[in-house]
């Protein structure tokens, strides 16, 4: 992330371990935003319209990607440790349907190993400093993995509940993870990520004896910001929690 502007443009992206160099329009716009660190100045806003609008492009490039091969692609965005690797891992024993992850994170590829251990087609997305993914990330990972082979594709985003809502990766639903650990105050403080959601996922539910968590308010607060989100609580204690996620993403495959 540029340590100036928290735009997601770096000097470069690593994919899959691999150095890819951004567009020579995208370094332009950044030695802007470099230059010129003021966010209300009429020319920066105008540099960032257009990073979003070209990011905007790419995204609806990647579902035509989806939708030629009938596959289904669900971000994954919640703060790190609310549980999304391990979710997959579970869910690979319970779905009926087959599943490849496109996982982000700055450094490492410890989560896509577990993934592949699982048996799960995984592929690295190292950002090296950007919070988040963009849509030019993940269409080049796109390119490592067989999607005639999987029925849906997780975009598993990088930990952090602001910046993943403002990017578009193009995906066709958004998974919003929060675990009961993190505390009752995360979504009214991070509404943008939540009215983002169109299945919120209560995590670690095994742990409400051991905290003061008041789901239901918690849930209140969600459809306050978003009345028609749909809501689980999930625990990968209990196998049953996890078919009625799994069942939910059947759901929405069978009604595309």
């Amino acid at each position: 992330m540029c340590a100036d502007c928290g735009c997601s443009i770096t000097d470069s992206n690593v994919v899959g371990g691999h150095t890819h160099g951004s567009s020579d329009e995208h370094q332009s716009a950044h030695a802007h935003l470099h230059d010129n660190p003021q966010l209300n100045d009429k020319k920066t806003i105008d540099v960032i319209t257009k990073i979003l609008d070209k990011n905007d492009h790419e995204a609806g490039h990647n579902r035509q990607h989806f939708d030629k091969n009938n596959v289904l692609s669900i971000n994954l965005m919640s703060s790190p440790g609310s549980g999304k690797t391990t979710l997959l891992e579970h869910l690979a024993d319970v779905a009926e349907f087959k599943f490849g992850v496109v996982e982000g994170d700055l450094e490492t590829s410890r989560d896509a190993d577990r993934l592949k251990a699982k048996g799960i087609d995984a592929h690295q997305i190292q950002t090296g400093s950007a919070c988040h993914l963009d849509a030019f990330m993940v269409h080049k990972a796109l390119h490592h993995m067989d999607l005639e082979k999987i029925d849906v594709c997780f975009v598993e985003n990088v930990g952090n509940l602001v910046c993943p809502a403002s990017y578009d990766v193009g995906s066709h639903l958004n998974i919003v993870l929060v675990s009961v650990p993190e505390g009752e105050d995360k979504i009214a403080k991070y509404p943008v990520m939540f009215r983002q959601a169109d299945l919120i996922l209560f995590t670690k539910t095994d742990l409400l004896p051991y905290f003061e968590y008041d789901i239901e308010k918690e849930k209140e607060t969600a459809r306050k910001l978003k009345p028609n989100v749909d809501i689980l609580e999930v625990s990968t204690k209990d196998e049953e929690s996890l078919k009625k996620v799994a069942s939910w993403i059947k759901f929405k495959m069978e009604m595309r």
